[in-house]
């Protein structure tokens, strides 16, 4: 977060110092702060860094960036494993959801399983994920060991989309790297669980004539990894829209500068907000539903046709 100070006339950012780690001939560790926003240059053990358009270059004292005749810049850029606000978003999120959940246990070992607290608020969040999501999408048999993975991604997903909508403007499930690994978590227990039934529908189709199946075969296999890719872009697709969205709404209420465009702004942005906060939940529940269908469908049991 910045302000103009009217003193000065220059940008006062405001805000709290995350550790950057480099690893450049060993690993450099030190804050964020030295870098000011890419006005200052670090010194750390004798090199000189730069941050320039959301990357750390390698550079000397006076902060030279180098082109190519293409414009890119040519200087060293260090393998960066910096602690972003993401990643620092997504461990508090993590122990949020260890200590909400560990109460929610000990709750239920101390009260004869009844819930208590905070707990009550969650607990039928909960048996809904199982009776409505896990159970009919999977079955009674096998939907035991998914519902911790359901359970997590459901609650992750949806407390990273609501702290986007805070003041924090954290806007984790807004990354398409995020979304990605959770899809990839998706896929990977999908693909694991398979059953021969699962992969025989899946290579070779039983009850279709031999051509369909050399047909429908790669176009089945496609699907495989459609089906994860789909559930990455519609997260991250709809997170993106909303918050874009908002943003055009506010900052029409510095362009109209009237009463009329202006409270007409602010009446529309309010109402998608509220609309917001439905679609965090929505997206979780949608992610999370999704996911234990394409369980359900790796762990299905041959049937007769």
């Amino acid at each position: 977060m910045s302000y103009t100070d009217e003193e000065t006339g220059g940008k006062v950012y405001v805000g709290i110092p995350l550790p950057v780690i480099l690893w450049d001939d060993g690993i450099k560790i030190f804050s964020s702060s030295k870098l000011n926003h890419g006005e200052s240059i670090a010194e750390i053990e004798d090199k000189f860094y730069k941050l320039y358009h959301g990357k750390i270059y390698l550079t000397d004292s006076k902060g030279t960036i180098k082109y190519d005749e293409e414009g890119h810049p040519t200087n060293v850029v260090p393998l960066d494993f910096s602690i972003t606000k993401s990643v620092v978003s997504m461990i508090l999120v993590s122990l949020l959801m260890f200590i909400l959940f560990k109460n929610l246990a000990r709750s239920y070992s101390r009260n004869g399983l009844v819930a208590k607290g905070v707990g009550r608020f969650f607990e039928p969040i909960v048996i809904y994920i199982r009776d409505e999501i896990a159970i009919p999408n999977i079955g009674e048999k096998n939907y035991r060991k998914y519902m911790s993975f359901l359970l997590t991604l459901f609650f992750f997903i949806w407390f990273c989309n609501m702290i986007g909508l805070s003041p924090l403007g954290i806007n984790v499930t807004g990354n398409i790297a995020v979304t990605f690994c959770l899809a990839l978590l998706t896929f990977i227990i999908t693909t694991v669980s398979g059953t021969t039934y699962y992969w025989k529908h899946i290579f070779w189709m039983p009850g279709m004539p031999i051509y369909m199946k050399l047909i429908m075969a790669p176009i089945e296999l496609l699907g495989v990894f459609i089906k994860p890719f789909t559930l990455m872009i519609r997260l991250y697709a709809n997170i993106t829209a909303g918050h874009i969205t908002m943003m055009t709404l506010i900052s029409m209420i510095f362009v109209f500068r009237n009463w009329l465009g202006s409270s007409l702004s602010f009446a529309l942005a309010f109402f998608i907000s509220i609309i917001e906060i439905l679609v965090a939940l929505l997206q979780a529940y949608i992610f999370t539903i999704l996911s234990a269908l394409y369980f359900g469908f790796a762990v299905e049991e041959e049937h007769d046709h």
